[in-house]
């Protein structure tokens, strides 16, 4: 019986490993400043100040690295673009403590082990991103067609039962399809082997974030389900956030408030009934960016913002590209109406319309709607429904994936969002 063998590597390669990349970090950030300071001051070991410092870095180091390799394990990530913010993160919080505690620490120490934390893992992507694709085996039948043209994997086909896999990632199949004993039997045999075996869809979700629904099952809703402790914490830090923004940016609000008013006749605030938590409707606030008097009379077409749309005046441009439109929001936070992050609320005509055409569209509403979310980082604003089936397919995602990794990952891009402007209209 003739053979084939698919040259794909089953072991990863040392550099990718996380002992290797932790313990080379803390190696090259912590142990190499502090050599340096003693082999200028052999005593400067036992000060205090020297061993908090050491301290209080290896537990930042850490958990930026904890944190940068959550959030590279998202699709469509750069993991690269997240090193700088994650580590400036975790270093600010942990030494910000010590501050506040007023322990004494060593500014040389701490400044050099954030700076060569950053360079470590820079340095780690440069160099692993020559490795090549991360690479993915195929078994033919059921759904698996689509999957090649997913990009960013090196995708290999197989074509007999009689393959040997002796290098790969992983062997993807359709574990739903009526497969053949040969490839049921061969599916274990690389398990057994070690090759991890993933279902098509579940590889899918993982490399496009999305959750692609056709019929809701047992397993489905279970899935779905939001880890309920994360949902009362984040609630709690929303609520804290808010207040900490309504009263520090008060100034802000208020010249925006008196900008608008100015800008174009009309209220300062623009108020609309939207699509809430649990399907209960509500009142959402937001700086007005339209015209009065360009109303239309289709209440649908009123509620849908088109690329270019007229109504929107010159401030309201400004306003909504760099999102301060959305600030008043930090209201409907306070009263437990809406969170930062979360599946974004719709008008009301807009979520009747939606509800009746697309299946389990009300589910997204199993929590609260956010100001910012996994669709509008991914997908920008979009009013149709093909689009809004796309989007609901990034919520569900969300959903399934809800974690304070998931959402620091969103932050991060919001924040480039703003800079940017993508998706604003």
């Amino acid at each position: 019986m003739n053979t084939t063998t698919i040259h794909l590597p089953n072991r990863r390669h040392l550099l990718l490993r996380m002992r290797f990349q932790l313990l080379g970090g803390l190696m090259f950030a912590i142990l190499l400043p502090a050599l340096l300071r003693l082999s200028f001051d052999q005593q400067v070991i036992l000060q205090s100040n020297m061993q908090v410092t050491i301290f209080a870095a290896f537990i930042a180091h850490t958990t930026g690295y904890l944190f940068y390799k959550r959030i590279g394990n998202f699709p469509g990530v750069a993991a690269a673009a997240y090193i700088l913010p994650t580590f400036a993160l975790t270093y600010g919080l942990v030494f910000a403590t010590i501050f506040f505690f007023r322990f004494d620490y060593s500014r040389f120490q701490a400044g050099a082990s954030f700076v060569q934390s950053t360079l470590w893992y820079f340095g780690l992507s440069l160099i692993t991103r020559r490795l090549g694709a991360y690479r993915l085996a195929i078994i033919p039948g059921g759904d698996v067609g689509r999957l090649e043209n997913i990009p960013g994997v090196s995708w290999h086909r197989i074509r007999s039962p009689d393959t040997v896999v002796e290098y790969a990632s992983g062997v993807v199949a359709d574990l739903r399809a009526d497969l053949s004993d040969e490839w049921e039997r061969y599916i274990a045999d690389r398990a057994l082997s070690g090759t991890p075996v993933y279902h098509v869809k579940q590889i899918s979700e993982s490399l496009t974030g999305r959750v692609e629904i056709e019929h809701l099952s047992e397993n489905t809703l279970g899935s779905l389900n939001p880890n309920h402790a994360y949902l009362k914490i984040k609630q709690a830090i929303d609520w804290a956030s808010a207040l900490f923004v309504l009263v520090v940016f008060s100034p802000l609000l208020f010249f925006v408030a008196i900008a608008v008013k100015v800008d174009s006749p009309g209220p300062a605030l623009f108020r609309q009934k939207r699509m809430g938590y649990r399907g209960h409707p509500y009142e959402v606030y937001k700086f007005r960016t339209m015209n009065l008097s360009a109303s239309i009379d289709d209440e649908k077409e009123a509620a849908i913002t088109k690329a270019g749309d007229e109504r929107i005046t010159r401030l309201g441009q400004f306003l909504r590209k760099s999102r301060i439109d959305e600030l008043p929001q930090a209201f409907n936070i306070l009263r437990g109406e809406m969170s930062w992050i979360g599946p974004r609320p719709e008008a009301l005509v807009l979520s009747n319309w939606y509800e009746a055409e697309l299946p389990f569209y009300r589910y997204r509403h199993i929590v609260r709607p956010g100001i910012t979310g996994w669709a509008q980082v991914n997908q920008g604003h979009v009013a149709a429904v093909d689009d809004v089936l796309e989007k609901l397919h990034y919520d569900f995602y969300y959903i399934k994936n809800f974690s304070p990794w998931l959402d620091v990952l969103i932050v991060f891009r919001t924040i480039r969002t703003m800079l940017t402007g993508f998706g604003a209209r």
